[in-house]
């Protein structure tokens, strides 16, 4: 395993609430606005289709995790003495203190990073808009399945760690763990949108989750710049 742990992994999810709000806010706004009034009137009755959504977008997190860290294990096996994961989990540190910056507000150039997936996401984008509007359980879940590609600079940063998690197991564990973290405050925003979406733009609550995210990334890096030794050369 790399070095975010599955925990971490978690908590992560947790702090990126401020950029989930800013991400994904809308989006889940305009899916509980898109359902049924009779649905969208109850809040029980919204639930399984939030959960929908909700589940079918942790999905794809999980597969991609999969993927990359099957990606890394095979490129790993190439690597003499493991100086290449110990590069990887460098770099994955130096970009969780990236995006700690960009939640606080203090370097907003990360957002760049985003545009990596747009090619991707345009080609799935019209599969998410023939599912409009949601009518089913079924038709919520393959929307948040397209939903879960994305662009998103922290899926981003915890799929370089999943390449040094070791295989695919491991890397789609991480993924799974992260998603989960993200499910608590999505899944409120679907429900109280609005005023969720107000609190978690508040500068002092980004700030602080963005000062968490760079203390984190800090540890990643020296751990990994510690790992980078004379015996690796």
């Amino acid at each position: 395993m790399g070095t975010l742990t599955i925990p971490a992994a978690l908590i992560m999810g947790l702090l990126g609430a401020p950029h989930c709000a800013a991400m994904c806010g809308g989006i889940t706004a305009t899916l509980t606005f898109g359902l049924d009034d009779r649905v969208r009137a109850s809040v029980p009755r919204q639930l399984p289709f939030l959960l929908a959504y909700n589940l079918g977008r942790i999905a794809s997190y999980t597969a991609a995790g999969a993927i990359a860290g099957a990606l890394g294990a095979a490129a790993a096996l190439g690597t003499p003495h493991g100086l290449g994961p110990a590069l990887l989990r460098g770099l994955a540190g130096a970009v969780m203190i990236a995006i700690g910056l960009y939640i606080g507000g203090w370097w907003p150039g990360f957002s760049r990073v985003e545009r990596i997936g747009v090619p991707l996401w345009r080609r799935l984008e019209p599969l998410g808009q023939r599912l409009l509007p949601v009518r089913s359980l079924a038709a919520a879940l393959g929307l948040g399945a397209v939903w879960g590609w994305l662009p998103c600079g922290m899926v981003y940063m915890v799929l370089l760690q999943a390449l040094t998690a070791g295989g695919a197991v491991s890397g789609g564990a991480l993924l799974l763990a992260f998603g989960l973290g993200t499910l608590p405050n999505l899944l409120a925003m679907g429900v109280f949108a609005a005023a969720l979406g107000r609190w978690l733009g508040n500068p002092w609550v980004r700030r602080a989750a963005g000062a968490l995210l760079v203390a984190l990334g800090g540890i990643a890096l020296g751990l990994a710049l510690g790992g980078i030794g004379p015996g690796h050369g």
